[in-house]
This record gives structure tokens, sequence and C-alpha cells, in this order.
């Protein structure tokens, strides 16, 4: 990276197109950011429901955004088709067939949180709250605690929306399965039907910037703390040591500032 900030690749840089399909959260951003410091181009998908605000944050880091009429699932078609006709770079953490290079790499990413939540958080860490959408982010950091822990992992609560859960529904299957996207979730980070193939502030410090998305988990572990069933099946006790997985600041201040007055 720090070639690249020097202008070594100003020549070759704008010949190269990176794409992705967001729902306007990190993923859309970081490809959004990571093409504005290298100086290439940059095309982004986003989907019917995608607000305005997550939009416009996303251009002004120099990126065509791309809006089509269907949804999350169809955005992730759309980009791949697209880059594969003009020789465009997908950068993507939803895995299907013929694609899992560079989400592998994207979920490697991802195990950073979980390296830094271990350096930073006294051990036993017993419980991890995470949110999630196609899978990625949440297999990623499972992988690296187990990889780290062995049997002494902490034991995983996955949150998705009940409008898409389809890592609930492969679990019960046992094996992948989409579900069909017909009614959206204001968490638009998790609204996603199809499951990843590779996926098969301080606290006290004050109050925290939690986008749609961030707040999904702890609001499980609020709910799990008042249900005496979920808790026995969680192992929740006053001894459990909870680490809970926020994914998103505020995306969209407007939107943000609505809801937060509805509350």
């Amino acid at each position: 990276m720090a070639d690249i900030r020097a202008g070594q690749c100003h020549e070759a840089a704008p010949a190269i197109t990176v794409t992705t399909a967001t729902d306007g959260n990190h993923g859309g951003r970081s490809v959004a950011w990571g093409a504005q410091q290298t100086g290439c181009r940059c095309r982004i998908y986003i989907h019917a429901k995608v607000s305005e605000g997550r939009a416009q944050a996303m251009a002004e880091l120099g990126a065509e955004v791309v809006r089509i009429s269907g949804d999350y699932d169809e955005s992730v078609g759309v980009c791949a088709r697209d880059s594969e006709a003009n020789g465009w770079l997908m950068v993507s953490d939803t895995s299907f067939d013929g694609y899992t290079a560079i989400p592998r790499q994207v979920m490697d990413g991802y195990a950073t949180i979980a390296e830094e939540a271990m350096t930073q958080m006294p051990p036993p860490i017993t419980h991890v709250f995470i949110p999630t959408g196609c899978g990625g982010l949440a297999a990623a950091l499972a992988a690296q605690f187990w990889i780290e822990l062995g049997g002494a992992k902490p034991r995983f609560v996955v949150v998705e929306s009940e409008h898409t859960p389809c890592l609930v529904r492969s679990a019960r299957r046992g094996r992948r399965t989409s579900v069909k996207i017909r009614r959206e979730t204001v968490m638009a980070g998790m609204s996603c039907g199809e499951v990843s193939m590779l996926a098969s502030g301080r606290a006290g410090g004050g109050g925290v910037e939690a986008g749609e998305c961030a707040v999904a988990a702890p609001v499980a572990l609020i709910a799990a703390a008042y249900d005496e069933k979920a808790n026995e099946a969680m192992g929740l006790d006053i001894q459990s040591r909870v680490l809970v997985i926020g994914t998103e600041g505020a995306p969209d201040p407007e939107l943000y500032a609505k809801m937060l007055v509805g509350m």
C-alpha cells in the first residue's frame, strides 16, 4: 500500500475497474475507498431499497454507483455478469461456484477483528454474538477463534433477519440453502438470501454509534438475557464473558437520526 500511495502504480491503475455489490455498508465503502487510494475505477451495484445516503457516501469516494430494480442477491448476479463480460475485477465476500479466491482473501481480512479482540479482551471469551448476511464475516471470525483457541473457543451466536434466514435454514437442512428475499429488512446489510459458499467505543466510554446491522447482536443478547430457555441453550450465565460484534456506525446519518427519533 505504501508503494501504491506513493504513486508507483499511477499509470496502470486507471485501466483497472473493480466492482462489488453491496447494501451500502462496509463492503461497498471499503472497495470504493480502496479504489480511491489506488487510482483505479470503481463500479458499485446497489439494489432498489438501499438508501440514498448510503449511495451518496460511496459516490463521494469516487465510485460509480449503479442502482438495479431488484434485491441484493440480484445485484450480486448483475455485478458478476457485468464484471465477467467486461474484464472487471469483482471484490466481494459472497462466494459462489467459480468465485472463491477473492472472497477467501476478504474473509482473511475479517479475521483481523478476531485477532484484535483476543488481544484486547482478557480471556476467556465465552460467547460471541455477531450479525450476519451471507455468512462470510461470521465464518471468518469463528474460524479464527477456533484456530487460535481450539477447544477453548467461545460459543458463536449468529443473528440474522427473520425475513432472510438463509444460514439457519442451511444449518437445519445440512446443506447450503437459499432463501428468496420477499421482504426487505431495515437492517440493510443483513438482507441476503444466498449463503456464501465459503461460509456453508470502549465499555463505559459513553454512547456508541451503531447502525441498523450493528444493533442486531446486542439486541439478541438482551433478548436472550430475559429468556430462560435461551440462556440454557446458549450456556449463558453470570460467569459468561460475551463479545458483541458491531459491524457499522451510521452509514446513512439522516436515516440513523430518523430511527433514533422513532425509538
